[in-house]
């Protein structure tokens, strides 16, 4: 149904509005009615009007009913109708009832309201289309096109697009501070980035250390961009073997290979309008990063096993412990793929560089669990001094542990072995931890014993490669395999090695 909206204020008294009309002139709303565009278009005629000039407006809906399926009028208790509050305020009822497609007249009432018709249209209160019509006053002969569709290019002033671009910004710095813990220089310089990046549609590289949160900044880009009300998805791609993770990101159809019983959608798919979390991005096989490649680049996949490719529409956050550009140089990560995916680059700091969050981190993760244990002075010493290899996720999962063992107050004793300063028995430590694999064991035991070197040696690379009786070469490939960041280069020795040299 489309409804044609309109104000009179006809018979209320002449206004200081109008120019002398006339008697010729049936007025705006039965000119816009006789014009050969209205004819049948119109099946609800809605007169608003003040008491005032409620006669005038029953004497137009009698005028009118021929054109229109049915004409009503709606009487608003608005005393001057030049009141723009009042008149406001009495217009919001009736624009909140409205449905259907809806043309409003700009030419009949007072100017207030036609101010207002405008307001409420260009706002998006009022979905509808604005009209004019052009008077014989001002237009002797017949005009060749009597309705005009009045469209303004409110965007397209630069006052306007500035301050939609500044209002943008300030959401996606609220909505990041929001979802992110801490009040550190390293975090403020992290959130105040995120911020600029997360309206934006560019492809986002979050670096940092395992365990750091990466998926927590890649959630609050999303939550804080245009697509924040469409899927945000993430996908670990270490996880899978890679003809897994091709059919996991880009769907296979039935039947594609064995074990393929029905069709399936991919992530890329699954995220079509939102966003796609690619996890250790840099763990991708190379087939994979060829397929991946193709599609950041058309848009377009094809499920495993389709004939007919077809477009999404995706915004891409990938994430990686490793330092793509060494992969690159190594030829173990595509250079174009690289380029693809960093067209914004985000760094998340390590625990041990947000000393000043500690106490945050520690207080959101005991109310995210609903205690209200106390921590000990001795404690918070220990905690202070222990260099969190582990990250976030390291002292998320102690504080979990004390909700579970500690009834009042978290003391030194209370804390996990290595915190304490006391090493753990290796049957102590199978007791008290599920088993991992040995591959990961040995990565762990490899990337503690080097981050000690390193700091016994004060991150002199050939004096800890002497100290770990390993070649300089061969601790540059462990520091990159295990995203270790090779600090300012200090003079310091270290251990027998460092005397021996």
């Amino acid at each position: 149904m489309t409804t044609l909206l309109t104000w009179t204020d006809r018979g209320a008294g002449p206004a200081p509005h109008h120019r002398p009309r006339d008697r010729a002139d049936r007025g705006p709303v039965l000119r816009l009615l006789d014009q050969p565009e209205s004819q049948g278009r119109y099946e609800r005629l809605l007169i608003l009007t003040s008491p005032a000039a409620l006669p005038g407006a029953r004497h137009l809906a009698q005028q009118a009913a021929d054109a229109v399926g049915r004409a009503e009028i709606r009487l608003l208790e608005v005393d001057d109708p030049s009141d723009h509050a009042a008149l406001f305020e009495a217009l919001g009822p009736v624009v909140a009832e409205l449905s259907g497609r809806i043309d409003v007249l700009l030419s009949a009432g007072t100017p207030q309201a036609q101010t207002l018709w405008v307001i409420l249209v260009q706002a998006g209160l009022l979905e509808a289309r604005m009209l004019q019509v052009i008077p014989p006053a001002f237009v002797p002969d017949p005009h060749p096109r009597a309705i005009r569709e009045v469209r303004l290019d409110v965007e397209g002033f630069p006052e306007i697009h500035a301050l939609r671009q500044e209002v943008r910004r300030l959401r996606a710095e609220a909505q990041a501070v929001s979802g992110m813990v801490g009040s550190s220089v390293s975090m403020a310089a992290l959130t105040s980035r995120l911020a600029r990046v997360a309206p934006t549609q560019v492809p986002v590289l979050i670096h940092g250390e395992t365990g750091t949160g990466k998926e927590l900044v890649a959630n609050a880009i999303h939550a804080a961009s245009l697509r924040a009300g469409a899927p945000f998805v993430a996908a670990n791609c270490g996880a899978f073997s890679e003809g897994i993770l091709i059919s996991e990101l880009f769907g296979h159809e039935a039947g594609a290979f064995t074990g393929a019983a029905r069709r399936h959608r991919g992530l890329f798919e699954v995220a079509d309008g939102g966003t796609l979390f690619l996890d250790e991005v840099g763990e991708l096989p190379t087939r994979v990063q060829i397929v991946l490649l193709r599609v950041l680049e058309t848009g377009d996949i094809r499920r495993i096993g389709a004939e007919a490719s077809h477009n999404v529409d995706v915004r891409l956050i990938a994430a990686t412990h490793r330092d793509l550009r060494v992969e690159v140089e190594r030829g173990r990560f595509r250079e174009d793929l690289y380029y693809r995916l960093r067209g914004a680059e985000l760094s998340v700091p390590p625990l041990r560089e947000r000393g000043a969050d500690l106490e945050h981190l520690v207080a959101h993760f005991l109310a995210e669990a609903g205690s209200r244990l106390r921590i000990s002075a001795g404690a918070w010493e220990a905690l202070r001094a222990w260099s969190w290899p582990g990250n976030v996720r390291e002292l998320r999962a102690e504080v979990l542990r004390w909700t579970v063992f500690v009834d009042h107050e978290v003391t030194l004793s209370d804390l996990a072995p290595e915190l304490r300063g006391v090493q753990p028995t290796p049957a102590a430590r199978a007791a008290g931890a599920a088993i991992q694999p040995l591959a990961q064991l040995v990565d762990d035991v490899e990337s503690t014993a080097i981050r000690a070197a390193l700091e016994a040696c004060d991150h002199n690379l050939s004096a800890t490669a002497r100290a770990l009786q390993i070649d300089r070469n061969t601790l540059k490939r462990k520091l990159d395999r295990h995203g270790i960041p090779r600090r300012a280069v200090g003079t310091r020795s270290c251990g027998a090695a460092g005397a021996q040299g």
